[in-house]
């Protein structure tokens, strides 16, 4: 709950400060709109913040236009086949997984259906009911379960259990289907949160995932919410899981920015004081994402996620080239955290831009010296 007062205090702010925003040594100084030193997002070619996509982190024009074509037609058998064609060790596919799930979940929270109405997410259950023995189906379902019982039920309560406890029969099904896809084990994760699985219990779980993708960035950041959930915000267990994950990364891989992630769970209440984001463990865990992101493949689907949280942080530590840089590369899509977190994605990231904007430029900064 810390970043949703964080970004309503920064939204609260911004009534005030923006779009006229000017750091002056030192300070921040008011410039009248219009006025040529006023931050202007736009001259950097950025999106408009009415047209961000806020479905994805980042592009997979082909999974857009299945998503589409789906929710067009309410015909089931593209996804699938997209689906079937999307490697299962690698990240992709548990994307492409959460993402027609949400799309499901989402249709039937806008179209619950009644005597005259057919439900949201009709062709899931078609698609579940058709091809029982289709993999994709059943992991498709799994995370559908799990979205729901998060976004309609409290945890603890009966329905929340009831819910989760389906979706982990499901994710078995999806599981024996598919052998040798660590995406059902790691939906499997959510639902140990959720059910508050045992160490001995989750230690089972894990080792499963590992035997099959040992450095599974979407793995690792769902095992970090299961220590998050676990030991009640405790630092010293999620910290200890992300340096270990970290240390043993190969090269090119992710897993080193999983400290940020850590961190970014534990944010303090209401912190808008740049030393904390200038702070030793905070510059520590910024430092070790960069060089992540530096090294990373620039196809790697879970390279955004990096991307937008690194954004984040480096706007809260007022280092505005590197916000800049990060933001050139992420801008248009803003379907990842922390901006998911907010009631408006688009304006929690569309603000923060404009505070990276007006930083740089009141720093020496202009689109003619951005890198391209």
């Amino acid at each position: 709950m810390s970043i949703l007062w964080l970004l309503m205090a920064l939204l609260m702010l911004s009534f005030v400060l923006l779009p006229v925003l000017r750091r002056r040594r030192g300070g921040i100084e008011l410039v009248p709109p219009g006025h040529p030193d006023a931050a202007d997002p736009a001259a950097y070619g950025f999106v408009r913040q009415e047209e961000l996509d806020i479905r994805l982190p980042g592009p997979d024009q082909d999974l857009l236009e299945v998503l589409e074509l789906v929710q067009r037609t309410r015909d089931y058998r593209a996804a699938a086949q997209l689906l079937a064609g999307t490697e299962s060790a690698g990240e992709l596919r548990w994307q492409r997984v959460q993402a027609f799930a949400g799309a499901a979940a989402l249709e039937l929270q806008q179209r619950p259906g009644g005597v005259h109405e057919t439900p949201g997410g009709q062709w899931l259950r078609v698609w579940r009911a058709e091809q029982p023995k289709d993999a994709g189906g059943a992991a498709v379902h799994a995370e559908f379960l799990v979205q729901q019982a998060w976004r309609t039920a409290s945890p603890g309560a009966d329905d929340f259990r009831i819910i989760m406890e389906e979706a982990r029969t499901v994710c078995e099904q999806a599981a024996l289907l598919a052998p040798g896809d660590p995406v059902p084990y790691v939906i499997e994760l959510s639902i140990a949160r959720g059910l508050g699985y045992s160490q001995a219990e989750f230690e089972q779980l894990w080792l499963k995932i590992l035997d099959r993708a040992p450095h599974h960035m979407g793995a690792h950041l769902a095992a970090l919410h299961y220590w998050c959930e676990k030991w009640h915000g405790s630092r010293e267990q999620a910290y200890s899981f992300a340096e270990a994950a970290a240390a043993r990364a190969p090269q090119g891989s992710l897993l080193p920015a999983l400290p940020l992630f850590a961190v970014f769970e534990h944010l303090p209440e209401v912190n808008l004081v740049a030393s904390f984001y200038q702070s030793e463990v905070v510059s520590r865990a910024i430092h070790g994402a960069l060089h992540a992101v530096h090294g990373a493949d620039r196809d790697d689907p879970t390279l955004p996620h990096v991307r937008h949280l690194l954004t984040f942080f480096l706007v809260c530590a007022e280092r505005w080239a590197e916000a800049m840089d990060q933001l050139i590369h992420v801008d248009g899509h803003v379907g990842a955290l922390p901006w998911t977190l907010s009631a408006d994605p688009a304006a929690a990231f569309a603000l923060h831009r404009a505070l990276a904007v007006a930083g740089y430029e009141a720093n020496g900064g202009s689109p003619a010296t951005l890198p391209g």
